[in-house]
């Protein structure tokens, strides 16, 4: 009786996750921390079961770690803008942190820079020509109100290392 109760709370855990929405405006009133948990749940919401918030001092420029249904490994680093859109523009310095720990110390595949705001033209610049993908307000709102994965959101995604039931 255990076990087929605990496989039904499973189930429904799995059903409620893919229903998971947020609007942007939701986003903007969290506090940071609770932020880097709602990208840690719409990861989950994505398929990627081992998806962790890892921000926090010492965090080495990365704050939800998750490994996606295709075998990559996403390092997600975060923005939060009291002001949205019309707050304080994310800039190069902390593109450079990632672009800097991402791949060496993290070991990720695909590294995201995401903000409920706005980048800088220089740091759009510089996402390009190091393959770092941004997630701003507009490309925010279309992941975290919707139901499509963020891999199908963004372009240039390095293939799957993995062949799986998904692909």
């Amino acid at each position: 009786m255990w076990l087929l109760r605990r496989r039904e709370t499973a189930r429904w855990e799995r059903v409620r996750a893919q229903g998971l929405r947020y609007a942007v405006e939701q986003l903007d009133g969290l506090h940071y921390d609770d932020f880097e948990f709602a990208v840690r749940d719409l990861r989950h919401r994505d398929g990627c079961s081992d998806a962790q918030k890892v921000g926090g001092r010492g965090d080495n420029g990365a704050d939800v770690n998750a490994t996606d249904p295709y075998g990559r490994r996403w390092v997600i680093q975060r923005k939060h803008r009291k002001a949205g859109w019309s707050g304080s523009a994310v800039g190069t310095p902390d593109l450079q942190v990632l672009n800097g720990t991402g791949r060496q110390v993290h070991g990720g595949d695909v590294l995201v820079m995401l903000t409920n705001g706005r980048f800088s033209g220089p740091a759009r610049e510089f996402a390009e020509s190091r393959r770092l993908h941004l997630v701003d307000r507009h490309l925010l709102a279309r992941w975290a109100g919707g139901s499509r994965p963020l891999w199908e959101l963004l372009r240039a995604v390095p293939p799957p290392r993995k062949p799986t039931s998904l692909s």
